[in-house]
């Protein structure tokens, strides 16, 4: 059944490339980027829209560390204040 599954896997992951390739096939011609100070970039579609998801993608990253970050240093402080808490307040009497 493993196998299976890493079959499946491995096939929608070539069927996902295949439309990929397919789409930046059919989308090769050249756009113009206008950009402040008359700034001009040509380039093929795919490459713009491949620019412009990875940049979406590093935004919304960015915006998520100091959340992360959060979220990781209150976990932290909750675990050393639980091993601090079930050291001093065992039932086991000292020797």
């Amino acid at each position: 059944m493993k196998n299976i599954t890493r079959y499946l896997g491995l096939a929608l992951k070539l069927l996902v490339f295949l439309l990929v390739l397919g789409f930046a096939l059919k989308n090769s011609h050249t756009v113009t980027f206008y950009s402040f100070l008359d700034y001009m970039w040509q380039a093929p579609l795919i490459v713009m829209l491949g620019l412009a998801f990875v940049l979406g993608a590093l935004t919304g990253v960015l915006a998520l560390l100091p959340t992360l970050f959060r979220l990781r240093r209150e976990s932290a402080r909750t675990a050393s204040a639980a091993t601090a808490d079930m050291v001093t307040h065992t039932d086991i009497p000292a020797v």
